[in-house]
């Protein structure tokens, strides 16, 4: 189904008209508390669960993604609206600190300081292509956006956008149930760059969530530092996601690692951010024995439609540049001939010196693609390491001989990633605190923060301190009787108490 000429691109004066009614909204709504707000996500939640029926089999035949799959994706979404709704109410997201004034200090006496996350102001949100839910219209970003505080415009992704304005009107009518004001949610259409670029460029957006490309990621993130208020972009941008192969985990269970890492490399089509595309290991039986199983089940798994024409296009144009690099060896592709839109499950490899020397390798092909790297040593091993940018995950297949034998290794990759995992793979994100959902550039623009889980708010707040206060002009989150109950760094002690 092809919806991009359905809905008709926003115009500037469009785009101006929404940030105004944004600002007007931002003014009223950051005096909201958080019981208000949590309330609003939790009605959009609500408002979600209501529309399945209608809303999952038109992302079906937007997405080609199964329905399993999208209801799944759903009810994460309605998970995070809560989760985060929860965590805006409880308050220690606020990062409030309090240390009471010392009149008798000597020499000069101690003022009353007290510091906690304000709102930045309205958010402008890009949909995701390969999440049509839990990272688009009423996704991670904009709870993260509404909990902190913040209005929200979404410019639906053109590879789903029928999907896309069902959902807003979900959350336009969460607002009017909840007496939201009026440009608290906004919703535009932009298969042309120029939306995009109109909307970070505006003065009154103050902050952008995007997941995607490095190319659209990156080109987001210089258009809002050329602004004469620069503002920050929280983009995630993809990844490899490195999987280190440690000799001994070989030894033992190759065919078992390769077995799982075949499940990995091609659920969903590939089509995720956190897809193993880059194995690394030490030349050896073991390794010989994960490649000739790793083929063999790579080759048993049929092609599938990818989500839309762009993204099978790109696969196939970067699957083919990267085949053709020097020292490149096609390990196994699928045994069934992909029709245009299908990703074929593909496998190569090539030699630790081939990747060192060719930066192309080093590129994510974003579908059911793997590139395995052939280390002479583990000193060969670490220098793979060093020369990858930064990475949402990286992975150890590992025993604790290894380990115990190059702690080296460990210590290295830590430095490349948001997200370190011991014998396991990294799709799949929990939605907790604990998450991170972020990592070095070029993974993301800012690796201080997380795009997943609660902690994701802090995102689109600022601190502000209060001097010298009367406890009544305080924010009440920081006043002396703690009317909320918000967790609290008292004089250095967290506390939920009221001030002694």
């Amino acid at each position: 189904m092809e919806t991009t000429t359905l809905f008709k691109d926003a115009t500037k004066e469009e785009i101006a008209l929404a940030m105004e009614k944004s600002w007007e909204a931002f003014l009223i709504y950051k005096k909201f508390s958080l019981k208000q707000r949590a309330d609003f996500m939790r009605a959009i939640a609500v408002a979600l669960e209501n529309i399945r029926s209608a809303v999952v089999p038109i992302a079906m035949e937007e997405t080609h993604l199964p329905e399993g799959r999208l209801n799944g994706e759903l009810t994460r979404t309605i998970f995070q609206l809560n989760n985060y709704a929860g965590a805006a109410e409880e308050g220690a997201w606020l990062d409030a600190r309090i240390d009471t004034a010392v009149p008798e200090r000597k020499p000069a006496p101690k003022s009353d300081l007290r510091k906690m996350l304000v709102p930045l102001g309205p958010v402008v949100v890009f949909g995701s292509s390969n999440f049509p839910f839990a990272y688009s219209t009423a996704g991670g970003d904009t709870a993260c956006a509404f909990a902190a505080g913040c209005p929200v415009i979404v410019k639906a992704h053109p590879a789903h956008a029928h999907t896309s304005e069902i959902v807003a009107d979900a959350v336009l009518k969460a607002a009017e149930k909840c007496n939201m004001p009026e440009g608290i949610f906004t919703h535009v259409h932009g298969a042309s760059f120029e939306v995009g670029k109109a909307l970070v460029m505006h003065p009154l957006t103050k902050a952008v969530g995007f997941t995607g490309s490095l190319l659209g990621g990156r080109a987001l993130f210089d258009i809002a530092n050329q602004r004469k208020e620069p503002i920050p972009v929280f983009a995630e941008m993809g990844s490899i996601n490195p999987v280190f192969l440690m000799q001994d985990k070989l030894q033992h269970e190759a065919e078992s690692v390769a077995k799982m890492y075949a499940a990995s490399i091609t659920q969903g089509v590939g089509q995720f951010c956190t897809n193993p595309g880059l194995i690394i290991g030490v030349e050896g039986e073991g390794l010989n024995t994960f490649i000739s199983v790793l083929s063999k089940e790579m080759k048993k798994i049929e092609p599938a439609n990818m989500l839309h024409p762009g993204i099978a296009k790109a696969f196939w144009q970067k699957r083919k540049q990267a085949l053709e690099q020097k020292g490149v060896h096609t390990e196994a592709t699928s045994e069934v001939q992909p029709e245009e839109l299908q990703g074929a499950p593909t496998l190569a490899s090539a030699s630790a010196a081939a990747f060192l020397n060719n930066p192309v390798l080093h590129q994510e092909v974003f579908g059911p693609y793997s590139l395995i790297i052939k280390c002479k040593n583990a000193d060969e091993m670490k220098q793979v390491v060093l020369h990858i940018e930064g990475q949402l995950t990286s992975t150890l297949m590992a025993t604790n001989e290894d380990m115990s034998s190059h702690p080296e290794i460990l210590d290295a990759i830590q430095d490349v990633c948001g997200r370190l995992i011991m014998n396991g793979v990294p799709t799949g994100v929990e939605v907790c605190l604990s998450m991170q959902h972020g990592g070095p550039y070029p993974a993301t623009t800012d690796s201080r923060f997380t795009s997943v889980g609660a902690d994701g708010i802090r995102r689109f707040a600022r601190p502000l301190c209060y001097q010298n206060f009367p406890d009544h002009l305080l924010p009440k989150e920081l006043q002396n009787a703690n009317p909320l109950g918000i967790w609290r760094t008292v004089n250095d002690q967290l506390t939920k108490d009221k001030i002694k």
